[in-house]
């Protein structure tokens, strides 16, 4: 896993010298040493034990995010596509758009702007935790970089306004002036490119700054034993890589639901069906095993709507809702 990691950093540091981003990641909970990288951050706020927060072996923005996003219509990039591929489907004001999470893989981070709504899509390949925030806090609009940095293997964020570090998997801001404060939550969708292009035919696709429709640097990701740079409890009665639907603080085995099809439980329906590739099995994405795709909704006076869900690994769940329930 940890050479997996590395070829990882090696790709997104295209040009870059490894030992550099190798000297970084040192100075794991150091904020003497933080400061030098982060001097206008206040580490002396922070709503979790510094320990907790390690380095994933790359600088500030070493991952670089996507900060002028470019797309195009499905139907002229469907060729890149086998139509099994995962993307985020975002939906404001019915318009919809996809972002490839072979193109997330080497970004983590899109700050962007749909149908007038600042958003940031966003994707941590060490949980397969795709959360879409609304990048309005407080009548502010901020911006978000990749830190570097990992708590509980998954992503932690930082947003240029203010230098603050924010958990990926949350939404909640861990160090800084931000420290507390929660971000908006979108509920999206993970599905399939052919499941995007059908509801969405004229929609658009995120471009690959790199071209192509990117790749999975982490092959065998999840059907390994253990998650890279995790140090703390794993959940009962489930693998730590298997993948569960997390809904706040209750979620869902992927396998009951594949082998249910649908799960009624109060107001959410989930839903799964065959057809979309699992992003971090095999390195070109389109030859993954299939693991489905899946629909939370909730139901309301009129109707079904998408409801805010995470298709993550079981151990990340469990990291950050350790009273969690998990339903295998």
């Amino acid at each position: 896993m940890i050479r997996r990691a590395w070829y990882h950093i090696a790709v997104i540091l295209a040009g870059c010298l490894l030992p550099a981003a190798l000297a970084v990641g040192t100075a794991a909970a150091d904020p003497a040493f933080w400061r030098l990288e982060w001097p206008d951050t206040d580490f002396s706020r922070h709503a979790v034990p510094l320990d907790e927060i390690v380095s994933g072996g790359v600088p500030k923005d070493g991952i670089p995010p996507i900060d002028d996003p470019r797309f195009a219509p499905a139907g002229e990039v469907a060729r890149l596509y086998s139509g099994t591929e995962p993307v985020i489907t975002v939906v404001i004001g019915g318009v919809g758009r996809a972002y490839p999470l072979g193109i997330l893989m080497a970004h983590e981070i899109v700050n962007d702007t749909l149908a007038g709504r600042p958003i940031a899509v966003t994707f941590c390949p060490l949980c397969n935790s795709a959360v879409v925030f609304d990048r309005i806090v407080d009548g502010r609009e901020l911006t978000f970089g990749v830190s570097g940095k990992l708590r509980h293997s998954d992503l932690v964020m930082w947003d240029r306004q203010t230098e603050s570090w924010w958990q990926q998997f949350t939404g909640i801001g861990i160090v800084g002036a931000m420290t507390g404060t929660a971000l908006s939550m979108l509920p999206v969708r993970v599905e399939s490119f052919d499941g995007f292009r059908d509801r969405f035919p004229d929609g658009d696709v995120l471009q690959n700054p790199r071209g192509g429709p990117g790749f999975n640097p982490y092959e065998g990701y999840d059907t390994a034993e253990r998650p890279f740079l995790y140090r703390g409890s794993f959940p009962d009665g489930i693998r730590p890589l298997d993948y569960v639907v997390a809904v706040g603080n209750e979620a869902w085995a992927l396998a009951l639901l594949q082998r249910d099809g649908r799960i009624a439980a109060g107001d959410l329906v989930l839903s799964w069906a065959p057809g979309q590739n699992a992003a971090l099995d095999r390195r070109d994405i389109a030859e993954g095993r299939d693991i489905g795709s899946v629909t939370v909704q909730r139901r309301v006076a009129d109707g079904l709507v998408d409801a805010v869900h995470d298709l993550t690994f079981a151990f990340a769940f469990h990291a950050f809702h350790p009273d969690g329930v998990i339903h295998k």
